[in-house]
């Protein structure tokens, strides 16, 4: 089997029996694309491990045609997680290749979350005006991604009947269609309703577009949908008005959802569940959050013996 058959093959495995997100898939078939380019459309039996030793080297020295750029290590173990994943499949038809635990993935260094403190927030959320509607939007939007640890993607696709205010709680398909609870704070289910109340639109959407752009077409009542850019552009212009330096995007948002629970003394578990977090590792990346947050503690109330 050449690698573009067994490329196809793989992908319509993702979508239909692996239950991947269109995204993942697109992500899955630009890498092994490029894994075709530097190799060529081999017969996947020809694929060994000096094959992957250059196919590494490759991905390394490699540089983005427009802009020259060189590709982040953790950009480079996507790549190698994708050819993974195709030779775990290859290996469950009994299709003859390189084993897949032959591709071992370098080490990285875990980025350090950038998060608010909760003054930061209030700080940020002062900025918004609510004499109009995308202002309600705006604010709207903001308590829900501190209140709720939504991810942008996740908040798009919200329509109003997945959202119960009453309850202040519903569920989300998050990554590998997995569903959790998302619960809402007081305030942030009041602004959800004032700017619902606000509307005068029958759209399903949640969060809606008013750019003047805009035209609407024949068919499809999603498009107004708000896109996960404009709100990234949001928060971050909001962010700028508080006078708040730190690079603020609605996963800043996330990890202050996450940060402040810990810090009040939330379980570990817990906070994984209401992320969605698959592995209790993922959730780990806070803990530098609150062991700096402890220590803060010890200072404040210990007694030293001096």
């Amino acid at each position: 089997m050449y690698l573009s058959e067994a490329l196809a093959d793989f992908l319509e495995h993702l979508e239909v029996e692996g239950g991947r997100s269109p995204r993942t898939i697109e992500n899955y078939k630009l890498y092994l694309e490029r894994f075709i380019d530097f190799a060529g459309d081999i017969d996947v039996a020809k694929i060994t491990s000096e094959t992957i030793r250059k196919y590494r080297l490759w991905l390394n020295r490699y540089k983005n045609s427009n802009t020259g750029e060189e590709l982040l290590l953790i950009t480079q173990n996507y790549h190698l997680i994708a050819l993974r994943g195709l030779l775990t499949y290859l290996s469950q038809r009994d299709i003859p290749s390189l084993a897949a635990d032959k591709i071992i993935l370098p080490k990285t260094v875990r980025k350090q979350v950038t998060f608010l403190h909760y003054d930061e927030v209030v700080r940020l959320i002062e900025q918004i005006p609510l004499d109009n509607e995308p202002g309600l939007r705006d604010r709207a939007i903001i308590e829900l991604l501190f209140s709720s640890g939504l991810r942008v993607s996740e908040l798009v696709n919200l329509n109003r009947d997945h959202i119960n205010l009453a309850r202040r709680e519903f569920m989300v398909r998050g990554k590998g269609q997995k569903d959790r609870p998302v619960f809402v704070s007081m305030s942030a289910a009041e602004h959800v309703k004032n700017y619902l109340d606000s509307r005068s639109d029958s759209l399903p959407a949640l969060f809606i577009s008013y750019s003047r752009r805009l035209t609407k077409p024949s068919v499809s009542g999603d498009y107004r949908r708000l896109s996960a850019r404009s709100i990234q552009r949001m928060v971050s212009h909001y962010a700028r008005l508080a006078g708040i330096t730190k690079h603020v995007s609605p996963h800043t948002m996330r990890h202050s959802f996450a940060t402040d629970l810990l810090m009040n003394g939330a379980d570990l578990r817990a906070v994984q569940s209401m992320l969605g977090h698959s592995n209790i590792a993922t959730t780990q990346i806070y803990t530098h959050v609150t062991d700096q947050h402890l220590k803060d503690v010890h200072e404040r109330f210990h007694s030293d013996t001096r």
